[in-house]
């Protein structure tokens, strides 16, 4: 029997049975397997082999391409250093939640992606970074430099362990080795940009040309009054259903936490002041200070026994202890002054060089005294500072002192208790207030463009449409509302409204005023070209400023790179064809509602003989780095091309 199984489960038939029974199960395998991004990552970048440069995309012969993949962590990190850029760019104008947008996470993962299709096209070109080079930029690094400015293990370490993500030195040398990696073809590529004389010369004659210009407004046209009919109100609405709607809207409840309305505190007794004058009396003295010279003697055989030596010299009499600094000192900073280190004040110097120092008194001459550096031979040739001021003499300062700090205690006890408050009920801040004999004020509703009063402090307005107080409904932590730190206020988001369409009964006005200006800015634009039509006959606009009632002014000498008389109408001139022999060329403008139209009867190239060596070889080290650049980022966007990337955005 087990014969006759074995035999019937042999040969062709049994095989091909068997790759049918395969087929399902390729479907139920990872997908990272087959080529898509594993179920942690958030895209996937894959290159062919740099041996079969056009090797299919498609299973099996994906197995044969090279791959990295970005992480939902790699992400996410990047995510936070930009989140953490833009929030030091924009400073109180920062809104987390607009940042959150799927556009600017999109970006960030762009740049990611750009960065493993130049790391992936480095790896086919055969590009290696070696542990010399990476060596060499982690020493360059300024975080890592000591005082000296030399590389400093230590201090290394430390900073790794300590940033965020904190690393291992292995880590960050396989990071750096990365980003090296990263940026050695962009970087030959954008140091590779030039440009010729013929570009530089043409450019300058450019941003120097100027245009003789006549320029004629026209006369605004009548409000449009013919009547609005419901199907082109309805059509406008449908076409222009993103300027017809509601922002997102809150209104507040708040509590107001000010210093400045609370009773004055009582002045503080004169047992009080004479024992916070006894604990801080030390504030109230001059600091010490010592006019200093020394001699330094470096570390080595006979350094202790030359520094002893020299201080017995110094100290013998009629000693000019400024030339035995000239002639012994290894401080080549102080050596040429003759030891001197001018005053020196407590904390300047190492600890057993003050210690010395200030120990002694004026002319004494002290040492050797051994530091880190050597020996130290030290003269201190005077003594300043240490003296004290009585109690009667700070009184004054130490009452307004006391009366300050009982003020912002009587604050910070207000305001912990109104924090106390809001915790037993965060949703009820109307008990919060009454608990501790507080009104209890509202605001609102506004958006964010329309807030008032404390609304449109900056602070204020981020928090009131955050997401924890708008879908929570709590109270908020203490907000201030000064830089002087007794005044601020809770919030609570009492109501909520979010962005929405406004209902076309609603909007009917609205659109009505929108149809309008649309057919008043049509005359206008209708009458523009009339003009241009008359001007492109043979007419000019001298000839028809009475006729047409134009204000015309004539502009000579019109320069490109000044926004005059606006930059609109300078974009629109400077954008003009140029006129022929005799022949104006002509344009219209749109300048805040109303029409203009321009002649151009002159155009002078600008002077290359007045731009300096210096300016002239400037531009073109500025044009070359733009061609550079230029070029790099053509390579990264022709690579991206021919590789494949696979994104998740539900990873993101």
């Amino acid at each position: 029997m087990l014969q006759k199984l074995r035999d019937k489960t042999s040969g062709w038939i049994v095989t091909v049975i068997l790759g049918l029974l395969m087929i399902p199960f390729l479907f139920v395998i990872d997908s990272s397997y087959l080529g898509g991004v594993g179920a942690q990552n958030v895209a996937k970048v894959s290159a062919p082999p740099s041996w079969w440069s056009s090797a299919p995309s498609w299973w099996p012969a994906r197995l044969l391409w090279k791959h990295h993949e970005i992480t939902s962590q790699e992400f996410r990190e990047r995510f936070e250093q930009e989140r953490a850029r833009v929030r030091q760019q924009q400073g109180e104008d920062f809104d987390p939640r607009a940042f959150e947008s799927t556009e600017n996470k999109l970006a960030v993962l762009d740049q990611l992606i750009d960065e493993q299709v130049v790391r992936l096209a480095g790896e086919q070109s055969g590009v290696v970074i070696g542990d010399e080079a990476v060596r060499e930029y982690i020493a360059a690094i300024p975080a890592f430099l000591g005082p000296d400015g030399k590389f400093n293990g230590d201090q290394y370490r430390i900073a790794l362990a300590s940033g965020n993500p904190p690393r291992t030195p292995d880590m960050f040398a396989e990071l750096v080795r990365t980003s090296l990696q990263q940026s050695v073809i962009p970087s030959a590529l954008q140091n590779s940009g030039f440009v010729t004389e013929a570009e530089t010369e043409r450019l300058l004659k450019l941003l120097g040309e100027t245009r003789d210009v006549e320029i004629a407004m026209l006369p605004e046209q009548p409000a449009d009054t013919a009547p609005v009919t419901d199907a082109q109100i309805k059509q406008w609405y449908d076409t222009h259903a993103k300027d017809f709607r509601q922002a997102e809207s809150v209104k507040l409840e708040y509590v107001e936490i000010n210093g400045a309305m609370l009773p004055a505190p009582a002045a503080p007794d004169e047992a009080s002041l004479r024992k916070r004058y006894e604990e801080e009396k030390a504030r109230f003295a001059t600091p010490e200070q010592r006019l200093a010279s020394h001699i330094l003697i470096s570390t080595g055989d006979g350094a202790e026994a030359k520094a002893a030596k020299l201080a017995a010299e110094a100290k013998a009499a009629g000693a000019d202890f400024a030339a035995l600094a000239k002639a012994n000192s290894d401080d080549t900073g102080s050596k040429e002054q003759g030891g001197d280190l001018g005053w020196v004040d407590r904390g300047a110097m190492v600890k057993p060089f003050e210690d010395a120092v200030f120990a002694a008194k004026a002319g004494d001459i002290i040492g050797p005294v051994k530091t880190d550096f050597g020996y130290h031979v030290i003269q201190v040739r005077e003594v300043r500072g240490g003296e004290g001021r009585s109690f009667e003499e700070v009184r004054d300062q130490l009452m307004a002192e006391q009366t300050q700090a009982d003020a912002e205690r009587g604050y910070t006890e207000l305001a912990g208790r109104v924090v106390d408050a809001t915790n037993k009920s965060p949703s009820d801040l109307a008990a919060a207030a009454k608990a501790v004999n507080l009104p209890l004020q509202t605001v609102g509703p506004f958006t964010r463009q329309d807030a008032t009063g404390i609304a449109a402090n900056p602070a204020v307005l981020r928090a009131a449409f955050s997401d924890i107080l708008v879908q929570d409904g709590t109270a908020s932590d203490p907000i201030a509302l000064d830089e002087a730190g007794n005044h601020s206020v809770v919030i609570r988001v009492a109501e909520h409204t979010p962005e929405q369409a406004i209902p076309l009964d609603k909007a009917r006005e609205q659109v009505i005023a929108a149809v309008h200006a649309d057919r008043t800015r049509q005359a206008a634009e209708k009458a523009a070209d009339a003009l241009l039509a008359k001007l492109k006959g043979g007419q000019t606009l001298q000839a028809l400023a009475e006729s047409e009632k134009l204000q015309v002014s004539p502009m000579p000498g019109l320069p490109r790179t000044q926004p005059v008389p606006t930059a609109e109408i300078n974009r629109a001139v400077f954008s003009a064809s140029l006129p022929a022999e005799g022949k104006p060329s002509y344009g219209k403008v749109d300048v805040q509602g109303r029409a203009v139209v321009f002649a151009v009867t002159k155009v002078t190239p600008g002077d290359i003989k007045e731009v300096t060596a210096e300016q002239r070889q400037q531009l073109k080290q500025q044009l070359s780095q733009i061609d550079g650049m230029a070029a790099a980022d053509a390579f990264v966007k022709s690579t991206r091309k021919r590789f494949v990337v696979q994104t998740t955005e539900a990873n993101l």
